[in-house]
């Protein structure tokens, strides 16, 4: 990270922050934010998985239990 050293000793500021690891931190924030903006929309409502026998004796195991209680 030579660069980001070279960046600071150059006495570069943006907005007030001197120190560019801060806005690497900023920076990868930002692009996680809109990665995971892009995969949500991505997958929005992209269907639900199939139901197996197994749910459903699971479902009405639990609908059992909760019967007795």
């Amino acid at each position: 990270m030579q660069g980001l050293a070279a960046w600071s000793a150059a006495g570069f500021e943006m907005l007030g922050i001197e120190d560019p690891y801060v806005w690497v931190a900023y920076l990868l924030c930002i692009l996680s934010t809109i990665l995971c903006v892009v995969y949500g929309l991505m997958h929005w409502n992209r269907g639900d998985e199939t139901v197996e026998a197994t749910d459903v004796q699971w479902a009405a195991q639990e609908d059992k239990v909760e019967e007795e209680l």
